[in-house]
């Protein structure tokens, strides 16, 4: 496995999505991958692909949002996130994430369940999938955004997808959103899973007092904080192990999101990685 960063990871230095890549590279990522709030049209990927190209430093993939249940019209949806594959080909990424879907609008969301939602949903992801294929990317749905994180639901959805073009984006740390157990869930996406996100929380229950700035709730209430990869309650170790004994050997993406200094967390949380994943 190789160390990568996610563009997001930079997000508290305001840079533009050109200035993070020698900060990317001095901290010693092998590759780097974009957010479309990074990088949001084709003439941004071309430059950002150069730039990157005379670094030598990949671009691995790139995450995009989506929602093919609350849009006005799925199949312009479907249009819309194509384009958007347009731009990952551009920046020369072979695997590009989007979302699927924040619920059913009101007043759906009071009766309809997740089972409801995955015909629809998988239609336009698989629609989306053959779309890519034909561009050499592989799309992927991650555990993200709360109505589709859980891994019994990323599973769900990957199956009812069926394309051999779509897969999943594990975060370990995001399964924690969804109040389910990260190395159960890995173990329960791991031969689905075609990237990973090396993420880490602090954790504190909801019986708790709120801790104020900087926490957020889970699903059932739980408080959670952005890490440092290592710092916090992911049980990072184990979950790449299960990831290695699936048989996966791609790039595993760093993704800060804490109160600390990023490029310090950064720099700690690779190094914590790097011993992990030896």
């Amino acid at each position: 496995m190789k160390i990568s960063v996610s563009s997001y990871s930079f997000a508290q230095l305001k840079k533009s999505p050109v200035e993070i890549i020698p900060l990317a590279k001095e901290l010693g990522f092998a590759a780097i991958e974009y957010t479309d709030g990074a990088v949001p049209d084709r003439e941004t990927a071309l430059r950002v692909r150069e730039e990157c190209e005379r670094a030598a430093l990949p671009i691995i993939a790139y995450a995009i949002w989506a929602d093919f249940l609350k849009a006005e019209s799925p199949s312009d949806e479907v249009k819309r996130v194509c384009a958007f594959v347009d731009i990952a080909e551009t920046l020369g990424a072979k695997k590009m994430r989007h979302d699927v879907s924040g619920g059913f609008k009101a007043p759906h969301n009071t009766h309809k369940s997740f089972d409801q939602a995955l015909p629809p949903m998988a239609k336009c992801c698989r629609e989306v999938a053959e779309y890519a294929a034909a561009k050499g990317v592989m799309t992927m749905v991650e555990n993200h955004g709360f109505y589709c994180q859980d891994s019994t639901r990323v599973a769900s959805l990957v199956g009812a997808v069926d394309h051999p073009n779509f897969g999943v984006l594990a975060d370990i740390g995001n399964f924690l959103c969804a109040d389910e157990d990260p190395a159960i869930a890995c173990g329960r996406v791991s031969t689905l899973t075609r990237h990973v996100h090396a993420k880490d929380f602090f954790v504190k229950p909801g019986t708790h007092d709120n801790p104020g700035e900087g926490w957020f709730r889970s699903r059932a209430g739980n408080y959670l904080r952005g890490a440092i990869v290592g710092h916090g309650a992911v049980p990072v170790r184990q979950c790449l192990d299960i990831f290695r004994r699936a048989g996966y050997d791609g790039y595993v993406s760093i993704e800060f999101e804490g109160m600390e200094n990023c490029l310090d967390a950064l720099r700690i949380g690779k190094k914590n990685l790097e011993t992990l994943i030896a």
